[in-house]
C-alpha cells in the first residue's frame, strides 16, 4: 500500500481521503442514577456517570427567588415552589437519595474533579422572562467564576433561554431542546446544537445530516431502548442521552 501510494503520488494521481465518522458520544440523562440507592440529578449520579466514563452528565438547574441556583428536574421540591422561594426555604429539603438539594455551585465544584467529564448544564424554563434572565446571567458568572468555561455545555427547552445566552456569552456552547425549529432556524439563531427527542428525528428523517451540514451538534433524548439507539446510531448522531448509558456504551463498542 505505501509502494502504491508513493507511485500515485509520483504520477500525479488523486487518492480519495477515507472519511472516519467521529464516533457517536453517551450523555447520562439526570446523570447515572438508575444504579442502587441512587437519585436523579444528585452528586451520586454525577460521580456514576464519572466512573463508567461517558461524554457528559446531564443535570437540571432552576434559580430561586433570591437567586440561588439549585439542582432538581421539577419546578417544586417536596411541594416547595423554587422559582418563588428563597433559597433558605428548601436548602435543608433532600431529593430521594438522601442528599440535601444541591446547588449549581455545588454540582459543578464536584464535576470540576473529573475535568474529562462535560457538565450538561440544563436552564429549565421560568414563569417569567424576568427569571429566565436572571438563572442566565447567574449561571454565566458562575461557571465563569469555577473556570469551567470549557467544561459545561448549556441546553434549554427555551428559546429565550438560548438567545440571552449566545447574547451575553457568545463563546458558550448552546443547544436548543424542544423541538419546533428546523436545523436552519437554530442556525440562524446562532444555536450550536439541535437536541432533540428521537421521534423528531423519526418525522424529519433528513434533519440529522442537515444540521450537521449546518456544522450544528444533534443530540437526540431520551432514548432507552437499544432499538431506539441503533437507529440513532446508524443516523450518526453526535450525541444520544440516555437513562440507560451503559446499554448504549456496549451498542457503540459492539
Amino acid at each position: 500500500m505505501k509502494n502504491l501510494v508513493k507511485k500515485a503520488l509520483f504520477v500525479g494521481m488523486f487518492i480519495p481521503t477515507v472519511m472516519i465518522n467521529a464516533q457517536t458520544k453517551v450523555i447520562a440523562h439526570r446523570g447515572y442514577w438508575d444504579t442502587p440507592n441512587n437519585a436523579q440529578n444528585s452528586i451520586q449520579s454525577l460521580e456514576m456517570s464519572n466512573k463508567i466514563k461517558v461524554y457528559g452528565t446531564e443535570f437540571d438547574v432552576s434559580i430561586t427567588k433570591d437567586g440561588v441556583l439549585v439542582v432538581n428536574h421539577d419546578a417544586d421540591i417536596q411541594g416547595v415552589d423554587i422559582e418563588s422561594n428563597t433559597f433558605d426555604k428548601i436548602k435543608n429539603l433532600k431529593i430521594k437519595n438522601g442528599e440535601v438539594l444541591p446547588t449549581a455551585e455545588h454540582y459543578l465544584i464536584a464535576g470540576k474533579k473529573h475535568p474529562n467529564l462535560k457538565m450538561i448544564y440544563e436552564i429549565k424554563p421560568h414563569k417569567t422572562k424576568e427569571n429566565e434572565d436572571r438563572a442566565v446571567l447567574a449561571s454565566i458568572e458562575l461557571v465563569k467564576k469555577l473556570g469551567m468555561e470549557d467544561q459545561v455545555e448549556y441546553i434549554s427547552f427555551s428559546k429565550n433561554i438560548c438567545e440571552q445566552l449566545k447574547l451575553h456569552n457568545p463563546k458558550s456552547h448552546v443547544s436548543y431542546l424542544k423541538g419546533d425549529l428546523t436545523p436552519q432556524e437554530a442556525k440562524d439563531l446562532n444555536f450550536d446544537g439541535i437536541d432533540y427527542h428521537f421521534s423528531l428525528f423519526e418525522k424529519n428523517p433528513t434533519w440529522v445530516k442537515d444540521a450537521q451540514k449546518l456544522g450544528l451538534i444533534v443530540n437526540s433524548w431520551t432514548v432507552n431502548t437499544k432499538n431506539d439507539m441503533q437507529a440513532l446510531l446508524d443516523k450518526k448522531v453526535d450525541y444520544i442521552t440516555t437513562d440507560k448509558p451503559e446499554d448504549l456504551q456496549k451498542l457503540i463498542t459492539k
